[in-house]
């Protein structure tokens, strides 16, 4: 077959390709992608939407749910300085090692204490302030520290965000 007789099936393949109707949600697989789906569905703004949501029953026995979505314009429109805090509250180990420990069930400063990677008492206060200033735990009671419901599964999406795909 000549190169002409080849370009020219080429095209034909390539116009009915185009001609297809897409499958619903964009051409994703129903069963997968049911919540982006859902989403496009509802939110008929041509720059689209983020949307997050989870149900999770922690090892402590506690069950959380939550939605959250924002317009991509919205998000766009921010200040990302603004928020720039709640993002180094989270970046060190130990206030990560300090968030999973307490979504785990250690509560109180004397059981973080014991863990080696906290270093010392006025350190571990430390990473506990910052993690308090910047809304991702709150006092429960004297000593004792919890994530607040509403920041439990924006915690977690962020944590699945951050790891690698696949």
């Amino acid at each position: 077959m000549d190169t002409e007789s080849r370009l020219a099936e080429l095209e034909a393949r390539v116009t009915a390709l185009e001609s297809e109707k897409p499958a619903p949600g964009g051409g994703h697989d129903p069963d997968v992608f049911w919540a982006l789906i859902g989403l496009r569905e509802r939110v008929k703004d041509p720059n689209g939407a983020v949307l997050f949501t989870g149900a999770v029953k922690l090892p402590s026995g506690e069950h959380y749910e939550w939605q959250q979505g924002h317009l991509t314009d919205d998000i766009l429109g921010v200040d990302w300085a603004e928020v720039s805090g709640s993002f180094a509250a989270l970046g060190h180990p130990v206030r990560l090692l300090l968030l999973g420990r307490i979504l785990g069930g250690i509560r109180s400063v004397a059981e973080l204490q014991e863990l080696d990677e906290v270093g010392t008492t006025g350190q571990l206060y430390h990473h506990l302030k910052l993690l308090v200033a910047a809304n991702w735990l709150e006092v429960a009671h004297r000593g004792h520290y919890v994530v607040p419901g509403h920041r439990v599964v924006p915690l977690l999406v962020l944590l699945a965000a951050a790891r690698p795909p696949g």
